[in-house]
């Protein structure tokens, strides 16, 4: 065995020296694309681990989940290398935006080519359905409120209905137009070597979470000016001072209720009223009535598509994406369990070859990659097909192309096999034939959370959602892993999609205040880019002008089997190792369930993301 590379891979983190730099591009600009890494690295192995049982979705021998190693905190060190490493990432915008907004703008696009009204009609009926079950509505949404606000915790519950209001003023103003310039994209230039603590720290995955009190934790804190709440050190408590009780909640459905109706009037008294006391900087309520406040208004305004073409930066959005993988669970669990699940399978596997449906920059593989690696008789022949939307410009698979250089390199270090191939285009064009698929090679497809991007047949009449799990069924895998959203918020009825939005997002940001200080300046990113933006996307936009069309787990079920699948079990053993590792590292609000074959995540019981392992049905 190569000593060399014995000592560079698997050396303890204080010895590691990496030698490693990004470029901007692929020389080709073709659409697909591939990579390959030599075969020096063939022989590459460890011997640290037990091995595997082969695969299946079955239970695993009892403690062997618990003697491999975890590399789940893997996510975390990619993260850093790339924001270490990757000059560029300030001056690029965030991916996943900017694929999804050309997808929407092409729909929208081939809509006034063709002639095709069927927004507007989606619309028109959505606003008259809406003024047609008013009435209904009336009488049920106030009572929906309450139940969901008794799940809540009383501490929030008493703190909405208590919290002097006075201070809110100041936080009022809109400020949802007020958006970054967008810098001029720069050729990426190789970062200067970083001092070694700092890639000691952020490269090799432990297995503990000590490694994760990191720089990338150290925090300046940052208080907004204004933002001190509570009166001064030293201060008189004010007597006398009468403080208006209100219901955010309550208020923004009513406003909902106005703008279904065109009511203009009540539209303005009520938004005025809600931004007195809502605050990008308060509590979880505030913050959520703040940003559904600028969504009912940008929908008034007929403004929601502008969110479509906000640019964010690459760099910000991965700080701010790093605080809510430490804070929330649903992500690196969903991660864990499927790259256990795919290492299990993968046992005597000579070539496993991945197809990953929405890959952007390949944040769920570096755990699998050092898992392979670690496997008794070495690793197997990695082969990724990542998948994704097209980027605007002239090298639309350039993104895609990125992130396999990424993973190359991480496979180099850790001695994995590697081959590459990088697909943009819309996802039900593809064909099979462009997926070089080979024989006698172990075939995963993988989608965890991105088939919500996909229209349904509520937006196109020949679903195109239905058209990939077909096209999937036809790549006939050994194992097609699905993570979905559990949403309800998909209906065309304004008022109702309304309501299930308040429902899922009033979870999301109790979640965040819960668990991360309200002055972390990447809680205040993530709340307003991505939260504040998708929010704006539920409320403000219909038709092709949406980015998700999200559904519950058990639409998800019967959609999945009816293009031909067959649900499988999951590996008992793994999803107890899973909730475990919430229960004792997570905030005791967070749930890991099951329900039938799936495993589903959940915020104070609400379920909000749900897990399965399918199979052709043939199969």
């Amino acid at each position: 065995m190569n000593s060399t590379l014995v000592q560079g891979y698997l050396a303890p983190a204080n010895d590691f020296q990496p030698n490693c730099r990004s470029r901007a591009v692929f020389p080709e600009e073709n659409r697909v694309l591939g990579l390959r890494v030599g075969s020096s690295f063939d022989e590459s192995q460890s011997e640290s681990v037990e091995s595997q049982n082969e695969g299946s979705c079955s239970s695993s021998p009892e403690g062997e989940i618990s003697k491999e190693m975890d590399h789940s905190d893997a996510i975390l060190k990619y993260i850093g290398i790339m924001l270490m490493e990757e000059e560029d990432l300030e001056n690029k915008p965030c991916m996943l935006h900017d694929c999804l907004a050309l997808q929407a703008t092409e729909k929208s696009l081939y809509d006034v080519l063709n002639n095709n009204d069927s927004s507007n009609q989606t619309d028109t009926t959505a606003s008259g359905s809406s003024s047609d079950i008013t009435s209904f509505l009336e009488s049920n949404w106030a009572e929906n409120i309450r139940d969901f606000e008794s799940s809540l915790s009383p501490s929030e519950t008493q703190y909405q209905n208590l919290a002097p209001r006075d201070k809110k003023h100041r936080y009022r103003e809109d400020n949802s137009g007020d958006y970054r310039s967008n810098k001029q994209l720069a050729n990426n230039v190789g970062g200067e070597p970083e001092a070694l603590d700092m890639y000691d720290k952020v490269l090799l995955c432990s297995i503990s979470d000590d490694a994760l009190v990191s720089d990338c934790e150290a925090k300046t804190k940052w208080q907004p000016k204004g933002a001190t709440r509570g009166r001064p050190k030293g201060g008189k408590k004010q007597q006398g001072v009468i403080k208006e009780v209100v219901d955010l909640r309550t208020l923004l459905m009513q406003c909902a209720q106005a703008v279904a109706t065109f009511d203009s009037r009540t539209i303005n008294d009520l938004l005025a009223k809600i931004r007195q006391h809502s605050s990008p900087h308060g509590d979880g309520t505030e913050r959520l009535a703040h940003y559904f406040a600028n969504a009912l208004q940008a929908r008034v305004a007929g403004t929601g598509s502008a969110a479509l073409f906000h640019r964010i930066s690459a760099a910000v959005m991965l700080r701010g994406y790093q605080t809510y993988i430490k804070a929330c669970p649903f992500k690196k669990m969903s991660n864990l369990l499927a790259n256990k699940t795919i290492r299990k399978l993968a046992d005597s596997a000579t070539t496993l070859h991945i197809i990953d449906f929405g890959i952007l920059y390949g944040f769920q593989w570096p755990c699998l990659i050092q898992s392979l690696s670690e496997r008794r008789g070495g690793p197997p022949k990695l082969r990724i097909t990542g998948i994704d939307f097209p980027q605007p410009g002239f090298r639309p698979a350039e993104r895609v192309a990125d992130t396999g250089d990424r993973l190359a390199r991480y496979c180099k270090r850790f001695g994995v096999p590697f081959q590459y191939t990088a697909i943009a285009q819309r996802w039900e064009s593809i064909k099979v034939e462009e997926l070089n698929i080979e024989r006698d090679e172990l075939l995963v497809v993988n989608c965890l959370y991105r088939l919500q991007n996909v229209p349904d047949e509520t937006v196109v009449a020949n679903s195109p959602r239905d058209q990939v799990l077909k096209l999937i069924k036809r790549i006939n895998p050994n194992m097609f892993i699905q993570g979905a959203v559990n949403g309800t918020y998909n209906t065309p009825f304004f008022v109702t999609r309304f309501r299930e939005a308040l429902f899922q997002y009033s979870s999301m940001f109790d979640m965040y205040e819960a668990t991360v200080p309200r002055e972390d300046p990447n809680r205040l990113l993530f709340e307003e880019e991505v939260f504040g933006t998708d929010v704006t996307n539920i409320i403000a936009c219909e038709g092709t002008e949406r980015l998700n069309w999200p559904e519950t787990y058990k639409q998800w079920q019967a959609r999945t089997a009816t293009a031909g699948f067959r649900q499988l079990p999951l590996d008992q053993q793994i999803v107890t190792y899973v909730r475990s590792k919430v229960k004792a590292e997570y905030h005791k609000d967070f749930s890991v369930d099951e329900d039938g074959k799936w495993m589903l995540q959940g915020w104070k019981g609400r379920v909000l993301h749900a897990f399965s392992c399918w199979k052709p049905a043939h199969n």
